[in-house]
């Protein structure tokens, strides 16, 4: 297992930035990847979608790197970058030759400290429309594509930071105006709020002093990230069913469940795998391959900082009922959660999943990520061999556990019917 202990060097500038180095031998690349501890959890009231905007905004150039010019920095060091947005955060990242580390921390570092001198209302209204139309492709135009909003939005309660999608809504989002990019950006976007990682062959000393260089006179902002939560529970089933432009009908069964890291969260996600995980598993080879009444079925489990749920997807094959589904699906919950899950369909599993991250971590992209994350959530970079663990330790009575906490509680179904 020593493929999943990572060393690490971890320290803070003095206006609040965390740095995490931890150098690999071997091929001479280089990731860099940044968190700011900001996603669309923390969009203001009536500004959903503002996060992620703002992601699309961190490429439209800063006060010494003009628009376009980050992309074509890297493109032409032969690198590769991006950017993502999720409930709980947003962040950036870059894999360079190792000789271009400099040069990306200049480019990150130019646009934490000095986005808002190059912010103009034409970069504003180009994003707006670029993420509308990004709204409409993926959502509005997408068969089933408003199937997320609909359970997110009956899961979570009304003031829960996860209600709300990440891209947000059409009319929220043409409401953006400039000063609610430059509040946001004061807001959250400040190094008191981000961590830092670089990972891969570079040597430590030339980049804490890059580092410094270039991050060490940024000033950071009082900044408030965490929402005001309260635990929640549905207290009867919701049923829904929405007309789409489809073909096929659709059936999603969503449960409120846990937290990223708790308690359960484990067994959730190998729940999943047992379920609908491969050919093999419960519910595809009984509704798939078996009786034929599904054209795909898949579950799984979301865990963020603030809430989770656990999902299972079911398309149906035309002319069969989606309530002959919903029976079969509930059928093989009630089973697991009866205790009838072999120690074979587990042990499959856990090796399925130590197989993955394992394979995974030959990608220090990847690996660079974790160590963001383990960071964020867990306050240790480190964390990998604990976080495969988790999955090592779920035991029988884990997977009772979390099959009864479905089969005895309330939840959403979102039924997506053909128009007409």
């Amino acid at each position: 297992m020593n493929i999943l202990k990572r060393s690490y060097v971890k320290y803070k500038l003095r206006n609040g930035l965390e740095v995490i180095l931890s150098k690999s031998n071997g091929i001479p690349l280089v990731s860099v990847n940044i968190w700011y501890k900001t996603g669309s959890a923390n969009d203001p009231e009536m500004k959903t979608g503002l996060a992620h905007l703002f992601e699309h905004m961190m490429f439209q150039g800063s006060q010494n790197i003009e628009k376009q010019m980050h992309f074509k920095y890297i493109q032409e060091a032969g690198g590769t970058l991006n950017g993502s947005t999720s409930f709980d955060r947003t962040n950036y990242f870059e894999k360079v030759p190792s000789n271009f580390l400099e040069l990306v921390l200049w480019l990150e570092a130019d646009r934490m400290g000095f986005l808002l001198p190059a912010l103009t209302q034409e970069k504003l209204d180009n994003q707006i429309d670029v993420v509308r139309n990004e709204r409409l492709e993926r959502y509005d135009n997408q068969p089933y594509g408003l199937a997320w909003e609909l359970l997110i939005s009956n899961i979570y309660p009304e003031k829960h930071p996860y209600h709300s999608s990440t891209i947000g809504s059409i009319e929220h989002i043409s409401s953006f105006n400039l000063e609610d990019v430059k509040n946001f950006f004061k807001k959250y976007y400040s190094p008191s709020n981000a961590s830092l990682v670089i990972c891969g062959e570079f040597d430590i000393e030339s980049a804490k002093y890059w580092v410094e260089k270039y991050f060490g006179d940024l000033e950071s902002s009082e900044n408030n990230t965490e929402p005001d939560i309260k635990n929640f529970n549905l207290t009867e089933t919701k049923e829904i069913i929405h007309e789409d432009n489809v073909q096929l009908e659709r059936l999603y069964l969503a449960w409120p469940t846990t937290t990223i890291f708790s308690r359960h969260d484990s067994a959730y996600e190998i729940l999943a795998d047992i379920l609908s995980g491969s050919k093999d598993s419960r519910i595809s080879k009984k509704l798939v391959f078996e009786k034929e009444i599904a054209q795909d079925v898949s579950s799984f489990q979301y865990s963020g900082k603030y809430g989770g749920h656990f999902m299972i997807v079911a398309t149906a094959k035309p002319g069969i009922s989606l309530n002959q589904i919903k029976d079969e699906i509930f059928a093989e919950l009630n089973k697991a959660a009866s205790g009838e899950i072999s120690l074979k369909e587990i042990t499959k599993t856990k090796n399925g999943i130590k197989s993955s991250f394992i394979y995974s971590m030959q990608n220090i992209d990847t690996i660079a990520d974790h160590l963001n994350s383990y960071n964020f959530y867990l306050s240790e970079p480190d964390s990998f061999l604990y976080d495969l663990m988790r999955y090592e330790s779920v035991t029988p009575d884990d997977l009772i556990q979390t099959a009864s906490s479905l089969v005895n509680s309330s939840f959403v179904e979102l039924r997506i019917t053909p128009k007409g």
